[in-house]
């Protein structure tokens, strides 16, 4: 099939669709606004009191020096902990390496979450009991993932690897297997490995989500005309997921720039698998400087809301789209 024969389908109104004005409600009276919000305000009080308030007293922490070690010290030091953050090479490595370990962990699992979502869009047998199957390591706790990856499969004596190592080798006759410490020789991929096969089935609901909003006539339509599964894939069904990868993507930095548990539970923070989430709870619990952790605390939360951020605007353009 042609290219411009194809692009004619991609530029299919169902498919291409442009966001629309949303018209703005009518204006109603004060009485009648506060009646419709007031069911919510007890939420609303709620939510201010476990998340606002906590965030301002750190906020506030942020600018005082204090460290339980040391009382006698403790007063107002203005900006003093956040230059002491940018210009301490501890922090400098927790943010590398908190790049690092988000965008591949990201990167992968919206790969293979793709690639699962497009075979999970085709019907077979027993696909409910694979799809269920698939979507089971997100419904892990996540130290409870950590746990299992630390002893059921990286352990260098009974671990799953290592295990299928010697079963490999004894198929070739030989009795010296590798038995590698995985923790040890490869501690930040072991971590990135725990994070993908947690995350992989995040990005795969998302993205099945978009393929079976796909309209199906279209996508006949271009069949009809010739249209290969290469061709298909690439001028109909991936324009239409670029607004779910991107969300996908976005909800999964979100969520894995603020990852604790598999960097404690597998590797303890050493061995440079330290990210900032873990550099704020050595500073707070290890050294005692309240003050110092309170403004990496901060950096983190910034760092969340600018990627959030982009998170909501993609959300809001993917409602406006479904509206039209």
């Amino acid at each position: 099939m042609s290219t411009p024969s194809i692009t004619r389908w991609a530029h299919h109104p169902r498919i291409a669709r442009q966001p629309a004005e949303i018209p703005s409600p009518s204006r109603r009276g004060p009485r009648g606004a506060w009646a419709r919000r007031a069911p919510l305000l007890p939420a609303l009080i709620f939510m201010i009191v476990v998340t606002q308030l906590p965030f301002v007293g750190t906020l506030v922490i942020s600018f005082m020096r204090w460290n339980a070690l040391n009382p006698s010290a403790k007063g107002f030091t203005g900006l003093d902990n956040y230059k002491e953050e940018f210009t301490d090479p501890q922090l400098r490595s927790a943010l590398s390496t908190t790049v690092v370990l988000t965008v591949t962990v990201v990167l992968v699992s919206l790969a293979l979450g793709l690639g699962l979502a497009l075979l999970m869009d085709r019907k077979f047998a027993g696909r409910g009991a694979v799809r269920t199957l698939l979507i089971t390591p997100f419904l892990v706790v996540p130290v409870a993932s950590a746990l299992l990856w630390k002893h059921a499969l990286y352990n260098a004596t009974y671990g799953l690897i290592n295990g299928s190592l010697t079963w490999i080798w004894s198929l070739f006759g030989s009795d010296s297997a590798p038995q590698p410490d995985w923790l040890s020789t490869s501690p930040k991929l072991a971590v990135e490995a725990s994070l993908i096969w947690q995350w992989t089935p995040f990005m795969m609901l998302i993205l099945l989500a978009g393929l079976q909003s796909r309209p199906t006539d279209v996508v006949e339509a271009a069949r009809v005309d010739g249209a290969g599964t290469w061709d298909i894939f690439r001028y109909l069904t991936f324009p239409h997921l670029r607004r779910y990868l991107e969300l996908a993507a976005l909800l999964g930095t979100v969520y894995v720039v603020q990852n604790f548990d598999a960097v404690f539970t597998l590797t303890s923070g050493g061995l440079g698998t330290a990210n900032l989430p873990y550099a704020v709870y050595t500073t707070f619990y290890q050294a005692h400087d309240y003050g110092q952790a309170s403004a990496e605390g901060v950096i983190v939360v910034i760092l969340s809301i600018i990627v959030a951020t982009f998170a909501l605007r993609s959300v809001s353009s993917l409602l406006r789209e479904e509206t039209l």
